[in-house]
């Protein structure tokens, strides 16, 4: 269940099956849920060029590895993950990766929303 910063973007389908293949086993779930958040060229009525996220790097990190613990509980899953950038961030760019696997749809869909 990590949560994982980066400064560097990344490939939310590569990371989600990355992933699934090192740390679950075939079979143990029935449902994967994902969620990406990608940035906009545009806010209300301005363009966006570029947006820089900033973060305090222990809190943030706690913060996250807490938020899927609880998430895990919560909902009964068997594993959860939370990728979300920081730095500088170009429209088209995944900012956030969110995904949940459980025995069941309605829970992983439940926790991956939970999760964002």
């Amino acid at each position: 269940m990590p949560a994982y910063l980066k400064a560097a973007a990344f490939d939310p389908y590569e990371e989600l099956v990355r992933y699934q293949r090192s740390q679950l086993s075939p079979g143990c779930y029935g449902a994967t849920a994902s969620f990406v958040g990608s940035m906009r060229d545009f806010n209300l009525d301005d363009n966006v060029s570029r947006m820089t996220l900033e973060h305090y790097p222990a809190m943030t990190r706690h913060y996250l590895e807490r938020l899927c613990q609880a998430t895990i509980e919560q909902f009964d899953l068997q594993d959860c993950l939370v990728i979300h950038r920081y730095g500088d961030i170009l429209p088209g760019e995944p900012i956030v990766l969110t995904a949940a696997w459980s025995t069941h749809r309605a829970q992983a869909f439940d926790a991956c929303r939970h999760l964002m």
